[in-house]
């Protein structure tokens, strides 16, 4: 009986010291087989913001690419919103670029997505983003890539830095289905009159922006990615666009019971030529992975997620057959 109560007492004890000292498993452990993660820190003084938040990432390294605040457009369009803070916030490092030397696919998630948003209730403020299993699933990019590694190491660090005193949550999210195809890819022969590629890219892009925004889609941000992967060292590519692309009647009633989807939203959008290919190729991340990493059941969120995938999926497959 003494020595049971012993290892009670020392059980109790080590279990006390871990607590105290805020010893915490490995963030990999903590979201093993999930694709988002979601970072939490007291802000009860109000001092963590959507603009201290991005002056973090930004001194650690990140190119901010938009910091929308969404209760703004949510108060004009529908009246109200949900949260005191929700902003979706977008960047990329240099890592983007360099992983876009093999690896075309990192346009899927560049910009990379984040959502920011308080619980009003227990005074915190969260960042949801992908994690590294949700980089790699949606990419294709094994997630032993080195690079890949860094980029995520680099994400969590500038999370860490801009929430301090935060933790990772444990998720507890099932995967609808692990092999459901996440990301929708098109190529098409691009029309090149007298050698001048780059306004048959801006013809094309004329078009998809025309055909998109009468529907609804807005742009929150555009970047010229091949700018930045021809600083890297390579040349690959005649050029290489990404365009974030957001509905708000589909992140509006998603993020009343699912913030957390900024992981996804906006969309990132890539467009991109390769040198010596006639063909232009295009992809954006398919609804699905919201649907799997969040969770999503409720039809008030699915019906106008999956409208607006098959909009822009017969946008691009009409613009393709010009």
């Amino acid at each position: 009986m003494k020595k049971i109560y012993a290892i009670l007492v020392t059980a109790l004890i080590t279990f006390g010291f871990t607590a105290c000292t805020g010893a915490a498993p490995d963030v990999a452990e903590l979201n093993k087989g999930q694709d988002i993660q979601i970072y939490t820190a007291p802000n009860s003084d109000g001092k963590i913001t959507a603009k201290s938040i991005e002056a973090a990432f930004a001194s650690a390294g990140f190119m901010v690419d938009f910091n929308n605040n969404m209760n703004t457009v949510f108060d004009k369009r529908f009246g109200g919103h949900w949260y005191k803070t929700y902003h979706l916030f977008g960047v990329h490092s240099k890592y983007a670029a360099k992983l876009a030397q093999k690896y075309p696919s990192i346009g899927l998630i560049t910009p990379l997505s984040t959502s920011i948003y308080s619980n009003d209730k227990e005074h915190t403020m969260n960042i949801s983003s992908l994690s590294l299993k949700g980089m790699s699933r949606v990419t294709q990019i094994p997630m032993d890539n080195p690079d890949l590694i860094a980029y995520h190491k680099e994400l969590n660090d500038a999370i860490k830095k801009a929430l301090t005193n935060g933790h990772f949550n444990v998720l507890h999210y099932k995967l609808s289905n692990p092999n459901d195809q996440l990301a929708v890819t098109f190529s098409s022969k691009l029309e090149v009159e007298d050698g001048d590629i780059i306004t048959a890219k801006e013809d094309l892009q004329a078009e998809f922006e025309g055909e998109l925004e009468p529907i609804g889609f807005l742009f929150p941000s555009f970047l010229e990615f091949s700018a930045e992967i021809k600083n890297s060292g390579f040349k690959g590519y005649d050029f290489y666009d990404t365009y974030s692309i957001c509905k708000l009647d589909v992140i509006y009633p998603i993020s009343k019971t699912h913030p957390e989807v900024g992981a996804f939203a906006p969309c990132s959008f890539y467009m991109y030529k390769k040198k010596g290919d006639p063909k232009v190729y295009m992809g954006f991340p398919g609804v699905q992975n919201w649907i799997s990493a969040a969770e999503i059941r409720d039809q008030e969120s699915l019906k106008p997620l999956q409208e607006a995938h098959k909009l822009l999926e017969d946008k691009v497959n009409e613009l393709r057959a010009q």
